[in-house]
């Protein structure tokens, strides 16, 4: 299977694949609990690696710590050249609720949970998850971002991120560290953080779009649909296309369970979308 979409290098030694995975769907229902099949979980991430993915998101967050123990069964001891890009900001209330837990010494524990989960010595990319899903918020991220460029600055961190942010947050943040990826809420249908895509293409950050498909309300629009009949691809393909071509900077992260399936997102990445097409589905978001 050939890996279309081409890389991305937002710093020195750390080249991504544009065409990512994300483990989160790997845990059971709403993120939470264990896959219903380990077995085929843990077939879908090699599949992951087989197929010359090299950028593979995660957080101890999600089951909680399921994913990541998956992928430590699943690819430990890690090849040269994979990255696993993970977030600390949250923790899962015994309900299965996402918690905001952003004290400093909290954030330092949590990446302290993900080097053991995962059997590593040092975490290629932390992301720190500033807001949740819908909106970011301005509140400042000085302390947070600092103590993770402290342990940056020991070796236990390559590169740092950010997830749920706004322009002004990312600005703060790179007072203080480098800044290689930015993760928000971006898809066909929603282009809130549009600005900010540009800002990151232009400062040569990667712009990872959480919910590329919609996440947990799947994108619905007639005139993606419609492109998609078209095509002969599937509604999701066309939107991560979509995605890919719309900057250079844009990597994509959807996640699956189904090795079917991921090839399917795969095939997206060597989908080409005509000028007439893709203003046709700029609209969608316009």
């Amino acid at each position: 299977m050939s890996l279309g979409g081409g890389t991305f290098t937002p710093a020195e030694g750390l080249t991504l694949t544009r065409m990512g995975y994300g483990a989160m769907q790997l845990a059971g229902r709403g993120v939470f609990g264990p896959p219903k099949d380990r077995g085929a979980a843990v077939e879908v991430l090699r599949a992951v690696v087989t197929a010359g993915i090299n950028h593979i998101d995660t957080a101890d967050f999600y089951g909680p710590v399921v994913t990541n123990e998956l992928i430590k069964e699943a690819l430990h001891p890690y090849g040269d050249g994979l990255h696993i890009v993970t977030k600390v900001g949250a923790r899962r209330a015994a309900d299965g609720g996402w918690v905001p837990i952003l004290h400093p010494a909290d954030l330092k524990a949590q990446v302290h949970d993900n080097l053991r989960n995962l059997g590593l010595d040092a975490l290629d990319v932390v992301n720190l998850r500033v807001a949740g899903h819908d909106e970011s918020d301005d509140e400042p991220i000085s302390d947070q971002f600092g103590a993770l460029a402290e342990l940056r600055e020991q070796g236990l961190i390559g590169h740092l991120g950010l997830s749920g942010v706004n322009a002004r947050q990312l600005k703060e943040a790179q007072a203080i560290a480098p800044v290689v990826t930015v993760q928000n809420l971006y898809n066909i249908a929603d282009r809130r953080h549009e600005a900010l895509l540009n800002q990151c293409e232009q400062e040569n950050i990667l712009f990872v779009p959480f919910f590329p498909l919609g996440g947990f309300s799947p994108l619905q629009s007639d005139a993606l649909t419609a492109v998609a009949e078209r095509l002969g691809a599937s509604r999701q393909q066309v939107a991560l296309a979509w995605l890919l071509q719309r900057s250079p900077a844009i990597g994509v992260i959807p996640g699956t369970s189904s090795v079917a399936h991921l090839r399917e997102n795969i095939a997206a990445a060597d989908l080409r979308l005509d000028a007439e097409v893709v203003a046709e589905l700029n609209a969608i978001g316009a």
